[in-house]
């Protein structure tokens, strides 16, 4: 997928802005990813014996997997481009990333899915950070 958004990015008309087209696609790539990934944990863990124990995890998956779908699609937008909404969801999914990574690896011992969540969430967060510290 990292080739389609890159090739979409090439194909722009216009100027990005300045922005890093590395790590603006490395961001769009993460977001995608972790929204799926988080959809599939929490499903996973609804499938779980201890379902009830999950609670929380399976909300917190659901939240990042809505924020990180809405980050990579307003980053897939260019035109008409607004940095301070840019910046404020980029920092919203960041935030969702963590909180969603910190609780998955609660239970990354006893349930591979939720370690391997807290992963893609951290790929995620990370690639966040490193797109605002390029930001205007």
């Amino acid at each position: 997928m990292t080739h389609h958004v890159t090739s979409m990015l090439d194909t722009y008309p216009k100027d990005l802005g300045g922005v890093d087209r590395a790590k603006l696609a490395e961001c769009i790539q993460a977001c995608f990813e972790c929204a799926q990934t988080c959809t599939a944990c929490a499903d996973a863990c609804l499938s779980e014996d201890m379902v009830a124990e999950l609670t929380k995890c399976i909300r917190t998956n659901l939240d990042c997997a809505d924020i990180c779908s809405t980050t990579g699609n307003v980053l897939s937008r260019h035109t008409g481009y607004d940095a301070n909404i840019t910046r404020s969801i980029v920092e919203a999914c960041r935030t969702a990333c963590k909180a969603c990574a910190d609780e998955c690896e609660q239970h990354a011992e006893m349930h591979e899915h939720c370690r391997i969540c807290a992963e893609a969430c951290r790929r995620c967060e990370k690639a966040c950070e490193e797109l605002l510290s390029v930001l205007g």
